[in-house]
Formats: structure tokens, C-alpha cells, sequence
């Protein structure tokens, strides 16, 4: 008999992929790219080279204990299998932070750029109606989800096959505005150190490819399947922007000095550069293409979402009721319908003020950072002290390194986004002890 409470096993592998990558965006770097070239002195390439590297340690962590543990809800299941479930609700918790905001940050994002397009409709329209429209997709079930995926990622990435062709016809008529090695190795003042700054900022175009691993009892594959997507996801993404930052290296007009003295020009650069050197044609694109994709980024957060407070309500850490399947198209319709009313909500207020963005962004962060710290612990805890094993590369020195990695990068960060993190974990807390308590009165 088939369990009612159990998701449609329908994503194929090509699936997974479309999902990590609907989430990160092929295009990441178009909006952070002069604030990148600010910071490394031109060395954009190698910033994006080292980030996937430096991401490549939570990936493998991913990959460790999906094959493991295959149930929805991600960092949430290896952290209770690796920690205990206090842990893995804290982590559920701490990862739950980035899953609601992104998709309110990427939901922003496509009002503001259609709202640019079509100034006499304001934004918060866009916003509402990219939200209805993804939503419904979602509720559809996660095969139909990732079906409408697969064509947004199509169109991103054929742009950016255009991008390639037309600056390698440039490059051979015209030749490089700036040195073929400089962006790896800078323009003249770079350094490793400022290379390294620039990662802390680089390695967030990449979050959202462990959304792939919330969809683990959606996949047609055994328990391995999952892994090989988060890592193949992470390496494509990676090689992506290598290549895209690498050719803005080469075709930049402007010098990293004069974007580093007018910071209000590093946000459009990428689009200052195409216009330049390709045509006015190619920026307008572009522009269209990053106002419409991140409405799908949030479509796969917002179903990332939703698979944690399922998995988690099943264990009993939320609501029963959000641990509820819809008959027909086996997606946990309250979960998402939860989900996506907290997101449109927080959309919303954030596209009527004028500092909204900037304190979504702020914040955004610092749940995948510290649950990716959980991550890496839980690897540790489930391979190395629950089971003994000696196999200390893959099960102590890499989730180490990765710990070490977003410990740094939490540091890092700016004085409200730490605030709202210790904020959101204190919350975390007093919930965690409130269901310890309400199990040990059930089980006395």
C-alpha cells in the first residue's frame, strides 16, 4: 500500500541538475562581477577558481551523507543521523533562514529588473506576479517544476554560448582590452590576500546547489544519485563562471582602479562591458534574461523550502500538519503553500522599501553558512565517531577544511547579518528545548 504521506519518486538526474543550477544561476556572477574585479584587481577568473574549489569541500560533504542518509529535509536528516536530533533541528533551523530569504531576495530581484524594463508598473507587481506563476509550477508537482526549469536553463545558458562566441570574434578582431593572463593573475596590483577577500564574496554566487540534496525522496536513482548531481552541479556552475569572468576579464573597458573609486558603477559593470564591447543588443539580453531567471531561482527555494519543514515536521520537530502530501501531485502542498505565503510576504514588505534589498541581502547568508558548518560536524559525528571509520581524507581532513571555510566566511560578514544569524539561532534554541521537553513528557 502505497504511503500517503510519502513524495513522488520522479526526478531523474538531468532533474537534480536543473534544480541546483535554477537555484544558483548560470548567470551569478553578472551582478557581483565589478564589485569582484574591484576587489582582486581584475583577478575575477581565479577568485571564481578558488571559490569552486573552496565550495567543492561542503559538496563533497553533501555527496558523503546523501548517500548515507536519503531523506528529505537535507542538512536537517544528516545532522540528526550524525549529531542527534537536537543538532538536526538546530541545523534544519539555521538552513531554513537562507531557504526562506533567497527565494524573497530572488523575488525582488525580478521586480526590480522588470520594473526597470517597464518603469509605469512598480515593482512589487512584478514581484506578486513572478510569485504566482512559479507557485502554481511548483504545485503542479516537482517533475512539472523541473520540466519549466529545463527550458529557463536552456535559454541562460544559450546566452551565455552567445556571450562566448561573440567575445571570442571580438577578441580576434579587436584583441583584449586588458592583458590575456590578468584575469588570473590581476592587472598590476593583485595578491593572493585580496584574491582571498574577494572569494568570501564570490563563494555566495554558488548557494543553493545543496538544494539538490532536499529532493532526495523525489529522485528515480539509488542513494549515490544525489551526491553525483550536487558535485556535477558545483563543477559546471564553477566552470561557467570561470569561463564568463574570464572573457569580462579580457573585454572590460574599465580598470578595477576606477570601479573601486565609483562603487556605484561595479553593480552594472558586467552589462557596461557587453554594451562596450559586443552591443547594446547583448546588455539588453541579458538584462531581460536576470530580470525573468531569478523568479525560478526562488521556485526552486521555495520547493527546497518546503521538502525541510517536511521532512522535519515528519520527525515531529514542526507541525504534523506540514508533513502533509497532496494526493495527486505527491508535493507537500502545506509545507509549500507555507513556505511560499512567508516568502511573498517578506517579498513584498521588502519591494516597498528603499532599503529592502539591502537588508535581505545582508542577512541571507549566514543560515547556509552555519548550517554548512553542521554539515561538515555531522560528517565527522556520523562516519568518525559513530562508526569508527578510518578514512580520514573524505571523513575528517576535507568536512574540516569546509567547517573552516564557512566559519571564515561568517566572519567576515557585516555586523547586522551576525546579529540576525544569533537572532535566529537563539530562536532555534528555545524551540529545540521546548520539543525535548514535550517528548520527554510524551515518553514519561
Amino acid at each position: 500500500m502505497e504511503d500517503a504521506r510519502a513524495l513522488d519518486r520522479s526526478l531523474s538526474p538531468r532533474d537534480l541538475v536543473v534544480y541546483g543550477l535554477l537555484f544558483i544561476g548560470p548567470m551569478a556572477p553578472v551582478g557581483v562581477y565589478g564589485v569582484l574585479d574591484a576587489k582582486s584587481v581584475g583577478a575575477v577568473a581565479a577568485v571564481y577558481a578558488v571559490a569552486t574549489v573552496a565550495m567543492g569541500f561542503t559538496a563533497w560533504s553533501y555527496a558523503q551523507m546523501s548517500r548515507e542518509v536519503p531523506h528529505a529535509g537535507s542538512v536537517f536528516a544528516y545532522a540528526s543521523a550524525g549529531l542527534g536530533r537536537p543538532a538536526g533541528f538546530l541545523a534544519g533551523w539555521l538552513a531554513m533562514l537562507d531557504y526562506l530569504l533567497i527565494p524573497s531576495v530572488a523575488y525582488l530581484f525580478c521586480g526590480i529588473a522588470l520594473h526597470s524594463l517597464v518603469p509605469s508598473v512598480p515593482s512589487w507587481v512584478f514581484t506578486v506576479i513572478a510569485f504566482a506563476v512559479t507557485t502554481a509550477f511548483n504545485l503542479a508537482g516537482a517533475r512539472v517544476a523541473a520540466r519549466v526549469g529545463f527550458v529557463v536553463i536552456v535559454v541562460e545558458i544559450v546566452l551565455l554560448v552567445v556571450f562566448v562566441a561573440a567575445s571570442l570574434v571580438v577578441l580576434a578582431v579587436d584583441g583584449p582590452a586588458r592583458p590575456w593572463d590578468s584575469p588570473f593573475l590581476g592587472t598590476g596590483g593583485s595578491s593572493l590576500t585580496l584574491v582571498m577577500g574577494a572569494v568570501s564574496v564570490a563563494v555566495l554566487s554558488y548557494l543553493g546547489f545543496d538544494a539538490i540534496a532536499s529532493f532526495a525522496e523525489e529522485s528515480t536513482g539509488d542513494s549515490r544519485q544525489v551526491g553525483r548531481a550536487v558535485l556535477f552541479c558545483l563543477g559546471l556552475a564553477g566552470l561557467l563562471f570561470v569561463v564568463q569572468t574570464y572573457l569580462a576579464g579580457l573585454l572590460m573597458p574599465v580598470t578595477p582602479q576606477e570601479l573601486a573609486e565609483h562603487p556605484a558603477d561595479q553593480g552594472t559593470a558586467f552589462y557596461t562591458m557587453t554594451d562596450s564591447a559586443v552591443g547594446p543588443w547583448l546588455s539588453k539580453a541579458f538584462s531581460i534574461v536576470k530580470g525573468v531567471g531569478p523568479a525560478f531561482s526562488a521556485m526552486t527555494a521555495v520547493a527546497a523550502a518546503s521538502r525541510l519543514l517536511y521532512g522535519m515536521a515528519r520527525d515531529r520537530g514542526l507541525p504534523s500538519a506540514l508533513a502533509g502530501v497532496a494526493p495527486r501531485s505527491r508535493v507537500p502542498r502545506t509545507a509549500l503553500l507555507t513556505t511560499a505565503g512567508l516568502t511573498l510576504v517578506v517579498s513584498v514588505w521588502a519591494a516597498r522599501r528603499d532599503d529592502g534589498l539591502d537588508l535581505l541581502v545582508s542577512v541571507v547568508d549566514m543560515g547556509a553558512l552555519a548550517a554548512f558548518t553542521m554539515l561538515h560536524a555531522s560528517v565527522v559525528g556520523y562516519f568518525v565517531v559513530r562508526r569508527g571509520s578510518r578514512a580520514w581524507l573524505p571523513h575528517l581532513v576535507v568536512p574540516v577544511l569546509g567547517a573552516a571555510v564557512a566559519i571564515w566566511i561568517i566572519v567576515l560578514a557585516g555586523t547586522l547579518a551576525k546579529v540576525a544569524g544569533a537572532v535566529w539561532l537563539a530562536i532555534g534554541l528555545v524551540l529545540a528545548l521546548a520539543n525535548r521537553r514535550r517528548e520527554r513528557r510524551a515518553a514519561g
